[in-house]
């Protein structure tokens, strides 16, 4: 019969088991990276402009519990404003920015902050000028104490014509304007302790960032509509598990279409609601349907309010942490 294929029991069972990896290989990352589903929750924040809406889920992410909430808003409308506020050598929590301002539509927030002296370690703007700085350096540790590693920090900022961007920033206290790079640059390593704008601009080419409000934040999580998670160049996070690790998120991004995407997370509840890695959160940026997209300030510091009404619940015992920073979407008077 020369060499024919002779089927038994253990034959059967071995084409089973190739079947059933085949469809491990084919389903699994269907239901891994399987879009969340969305419900619409306007009705719980009210008044709402027509115009801006607010969506919740508490779909799994990658098997595991999840809340999350997302409001979107028009860019060119005139009769919303977006901005933020402010405080120098102290920080406020959301609720009392909310009181402070007058009771904004929304109230997030943004950048990276030191307790030591509660100043903004990230870049921010209002009214088209620097009111928060990026930290460029940081000094090295064990061997490394005579190093100094230089970064860009990233930020996203509104025009004055409403148009949003992403960009990695140089801001200097001395500078009127930030100036920056359409594209990421590399950290790199020197023995001098501050990052000056000569050693920055002599092998990039970088621009004046005139922006009437931007928050900074990191790393970008989206560029161009694909997941850029530049994390190893801005140095925001440990390069062993800095993508990995599952926390309290705050974002934001914008579509092609001009609709502003602020995303918040919750997480550190276990068994209910256990945060998002960066991975997760650039592939919901991009499912949203974001061209551009930056992760902000996250852990205990996530919170997101609309019209006073808070949405995830902070992960600090406390409750909501101070800040010295957030962003405000205001109706105009």
């Amino acid at each position: 019969m020369g060499k024919h294929f002779k089927y038994n029991q253990k034959t059967a069972f071995e084409i089973k088991k190739c079947c059933l990896w085949v469809l491990i290989i084919v389903i699994f990352p269907c239901s891994l990276f399987a879009q969340l589903k969305w419900k619409n929750v306007d009705s719980l924040f009210q008044p709402l402009p027509d115009n801006v809406h607010v969506f919740f889920t508490n779909d799994s992410l990658e098997g595991k519990p999840n809340i999350a909430y997302y409001i979107s808003a028009p860019l060119k409308d005139k009769e919303l404003l977006f901005t933020l506020d402010t405080t120098l050598y102290r920080r406020l929590t959301p609720t009392q920015y909310f009181e402070k301002n007058n009771q904004p539509l929304l109230v997030m927030n943004c950048t990276f902050f030191e307790f030591k002296n509660n100043t903004n370690v990230s870049a921010a703007i209002k009214n088209g000028k620097l009111v928060g700085f990026n930290v460029h350096s940081i000094a090295g540790k064990g061997k490394d104490t005579l190093t100094y590693y230089h970064s860009l920090g990233s930020a996203l900022g509104i025009d004055k014509n409403r148009n949003a961007s992403i960009a990695w920033l140089y801001t200097d206290s001395s500078k009127k304007y930030a100036f920056a790079s359409n594209t990421v640059i590399k950290n790199f390593k020197d023995s001098i302790p501050n990052l000056s704008y000569k050693t920055i601009t002599s092998s990039n080419n970088l621009y004046k960032w005139k922006m009437q409000t931007a928050v900074g934040g990191g790393p970008v999580l989206l560029k161009n509509a694909s997941i850029q998670i530049t994390n190893k160049e801005e140095i925001k996070f440990s390069s062993k598990t800095g993508l990995t690790d599952k926390h309290p998120r705050t974002a934001m991004g914008y579509t092609n279409d001009g609709q502003l995407i602020m995303v918040v997370i919750q997480g550190r509840f276990p068994a209910k609601a256990e945060g998002a890695t960066l991975v997760q959160e650039a592939q919901i940026f991009k499912d949203l349907g974001c061209i551009e997209a930056l992760n902000l300030d996250g852990g205990g510091s996530s919170c997101l309010l609309i019209n006073g009404k808070q949405t995830i619940a902070p992960s600090d015992k406390e409750g909501q942490r101070p800040v010295p920073c957030v962003f405000m979407i205001q109706k105009s008077k």
